[in-house]
């Protein structure tokens, strides 16, 4: 296993590696990236991104796989809190010479630069909309109490977008004559067509 902290932490001399194919090298990276942030979270600046990979030779360019961690922050959605954690995301990656950042990255003179990776990586992991914790009561939005700290009388605030919706409900239990309902005792019609049995009785041959 090899470490490095030079001005280029994430630079990978892979030269020798390449010598044999299905042989691996195990590497552990750590350094400071800057701009990683979306809306709702970021990395703090200066704070260190770790790569810790093996890298194995195949055809063509090389195998990374692995884990990369990073430390975030951001603005709990919900009570507008500090939130923050730790994220581990698991990488798997090929670079070869044609590298293009998209399908795979670049392996340039047997040097493979595992930034570009790390960045992707966090950038499409970082919350776009972050909690404190899980289960996050928020703010009371009558008295903006937190509710994680501290109950409040304030009475439920009713949602007017459901307003519409009263006017179909159904009662629980509808009368007679409730509009819709079949009633007990269904009115008997009188017959047509065939003869009833008893439409018969007393006539004669």
């Amino acid at each position: 296993m090899t470490t490095a902290t030079s001005a280029r932490p994430f630079l990978v001399h892979a030269a020798r590696l390449r010598r044999s194919v299905g042989s691996r090298q195990h590497e552990v990276r750590r350094g400071a990236i800057e701009d990683l942030a979306c809306s709702g979270s970021r990395v703090p600046e200066g704070s260190e991104v770790e790569a810790d990979v093996v890298l194995e030779s195949v055809m063509g360019g090389l195998s990374v796989a692995g884990t990369v961690r990073a430390p975030w922050v951001g603005t709990c959605r919900r009570c507008l809190e500090p939130a923050g954690g730790v994220l581990e995301l698991p990488v798997r990656e090929h670079f070869t010479e044609e590298g293009d950042g998209e399908e795979t990255y670049r392996l340039d003179d047997g040097e493979a630069d595992l930034e570009p990776m790390v960045r992707d990586a966090v950038l499409l992991e970082l919350p776009q909309a972050p909690l404190c914790r899980p289960d996050c009561q928020g703010l009371c939005p009558t008295c903006g109490a937190n509710r994680n700290l501290e109950a409040c009388d304030c009475a439920p605030v009713r949602d007017d977008r459901w307003a519409a919706l009263d006017a179909l409900r159904v009662p629980d239990a509808a009368g007679p004559g409730y509009p819709g309902q079949a009633p007990d005792h269904p009115e008997v019609l009188p017959s047509h067509g065939r003869p009833q049995e008893e439409d018969l009785q007393g006539e004669g041959p």
